[in-house]
């Protein structure tokens, strides 16, 4: 599974005009689930997440988690995050997991987030969404599950 994550003051999603999520300080999660990925990957991907340190001790330094900063997590579903641009100007997304595969992935990584604590709030699985965030720093960190099985 891929994830973009990003951490924000806050963050919101919305369909057709009515906010679907929303969340104050944490983490917003882009989430695709690939071909050939399962329920180990969403739970390694999940604890990757929440374990990944990138907010501020009291220090100023990056070197907290998710749970020690008491923030939220928005998980919002994105297949674009599996393009393929290496022919042409057209990306392909064939190697993203199919609909129906994909969502139950999204919501077991969702799940899975849940079952570690963390307050979770969700986009709508194959919807036209609109994400409003406000990074803080920027900080934007990009994961994927196939990375550790290659190194």
């Amino acid at each position: 599974m891929r994830a973009l994550i990003q951490r924000v003051r806050e963050a919101r999603v919305s369909v057709e005009g009515r906010r679907v999520g929303e969340i104050g300080p944490g983490l917003l999660i882009l989430v695709c689930a690939m071909l050939g990925d399962g329920p180990a990957e969403a739970a390694a991907l999940a604890g990757r997440v929440a374990r990944l340190r990138i907010f501020k001790d009291g220090a100023g330094k990056m070197n907290l988690a998710l749970a020690e900063a008491g923030g939220a997590a928005l998980v919002v579903s994105q297949f674009t995050l599996a393009a393929d641009t290496s022919r042409g100007n057209r990306p392909g997304f064939s190697t993203a997991a199919p609909p129906e595969e994909g969502r139950q992935l999204y919501e077991q990584f969702s799940d899975e987030m849940r079952k570690l604590g963390f307050t979770v709030a969700n986009g709508e699985f194959g919807a036209d969404m609109q994400v409003a965030l406000v990074n803080d720093g920027p900080v934007t960190i990009w994961m994927d599950t196939a990375d550790r099985a290659r190194g």
